[in-house]
């Protein structure tokens, strides 16, 4: 099953977010969060649905993280998250997630095949189309668990 069915069956707010896979590329996991149905009172991307962007596409990137080492059983949830909102996003966003050190990735995937059990922090970004500057910068702490 593609993330964006599994996103859209097991989380039903990503349906109506509009929330879309983009690409899975090299250790890079794009997510479209178009304005239209995330609009607030300020025509801009309401600060929740940039929030719930974020945290989707850092755990979209374990999810998809996983399955390309191998593993296929547990639990992804996010224990923890911080974000920041530099810019008004007045367009349709890209929620963007990219692969942390390799380092960190293989201590997790060591920790998680001894006592599965692991956690992870990864960084995410919003951009709005067309542009290069991040309009919301998040860290999470995600958990994988059985």
């Amino acid at each position: 099953m593609d993330l964006e069915t599994l996103l859209h069956r097991d989380i039903p707010l990503t349906r109506e977010l509009g929330l879309t896979v983009q690409s899975w590329a090299a250790g890079r996991l794009a997510l479209g969060l178009p304005l239209a149905p995330n609009v607030n009172h300020k025509h801009t991307l309401f600060g929740g649905s940039l929030y719930c962007g974020a945290v989707l596409a850092g755990w979209g990137w374990l999810h998809l993280a996983l399955l390309e080492a191998g593993e296929h059983g547990g639990h992804i949830v996010i224990q923890d998250g911080h974000i920041q909102y530099p810019l008004p996003v007045r367009g349709d966003a890209l929620a963007i997630c990219e692969a942390p050190a390799p380092a960190l990735w293989q201590r997790f995937l060591t920790t998680w095949r001894r006592h599965g059990r692991a956690r992870i922090e990864l960084a995410t970004y919003l951009v709005e189309a067309g542009q290069s500057e991040p309009a919301v910068r998040f860290t999470g702490q995600y958990v994988l668990h059985r």
